[in-house]
């Protein structure tokens, strides 16, 4: 059974994208800081398809040992989702320095490096997927969350380029690019946010995460062997 790795699976579209891969037959190491009620009732559902590996993405000198941990438990993975971030808010004149590093470091700087060395894994089997979960927000922009754009927008431009070196060695680099979603995220904007968002759809409605499950799951699909360095767009068509 072929594994995948999902960062940021406790919750949300990590959740939901590890549901998916594992009824398409794969085996999915959950990474997170900690397992959630709902991941634990996933993992007793799916006995023997999920397991969990806790940790923190923000502790970028530990990527390396715990990328070898992962290979020494459950081999060399044949795809890994770089899904784990962090949507924090604020206007750049007023947001803390603070928060600014940790935009950048959990969400750009982590999922670049634990894909450099899940890649040198891949590279010995000359196979792999590397999804990276990015945003419509790193094209269309948005008030208050130009730190968050900039770190997905920086996922972009990693997919494109990293596309290059690795199809040589035959894995594929990709990114799915979700609108706004149903998820706890949205959850925090106000009835009318949430409507005002949902009409600018071509589909008059909010995506859900298993939408987005479905788009990483084509990519990680033999249907996807000759897709790289394509950002797959899940929005009900709000930037259409």
């Amino acid at each position: 059974m072929r594994n995948v790795i999902v960062t940021g699976a406790s919750r949300g579209l990590g959740l939901a994208i590890s549901r998916r891969l594992i009824e398409d037959g794969f085996h999915v190491t959950a990474v997170a800081r900690k397992e959630s009620d709902a991941l634990r009732d996933l993992m007793e559902e799916k006995d023997g398809a999920l397991s969990f590996a806790a940790f923190d993405l923000s502790q970028l000198d530990a990527i390396p040992a715990f990328a070898l941990a992962l290979k020494k438990r459950f081999g060399a993975p044949y795809g890994l989702v770089n899904n784990a971030g962090l949507g924090t808010q604020g206007l750049l004149a007023t947001m803390h320095n603070s928060e600014i590093e940790t935009l950048l470091r959990i969400n750009l700087t982590a999922p670049i490096m634990l894909s450099k060395y899940v890649l040198r894994q891949m590279m010995s089997a000359s196979a792999g997927r590397i999804v990276n979960v990015s945003s419509i927000i790193a094209s269309t922009g948005y008030n208050g969350l130009s730190v968050y754009a900039a770190t997905k927008a920086g996922l972009i431009g990693f997919t494109k380029s990293l596309s290059r070196e690795a199809g040589r060695v035959g894995v594929t680099i990709n990114a799915v690019a979700p609108g706004f979603i149903e998820t706890e995220m949205t959850a925090e904007l106000d009835s009318a946010d949430r409507a005002r968002i949902a009409a600018r759809a071509a589909l008059r409605r909010l995506a859900a995460p298993e939408d987005v499950a479905n788009a990483v799951s084509y990519l990680l699909d033999e249907k996807a062997r000759n897709v790289t360095g394509t950002v797959l767009t899940v929005d009900a068509g709000a930037t259409a």
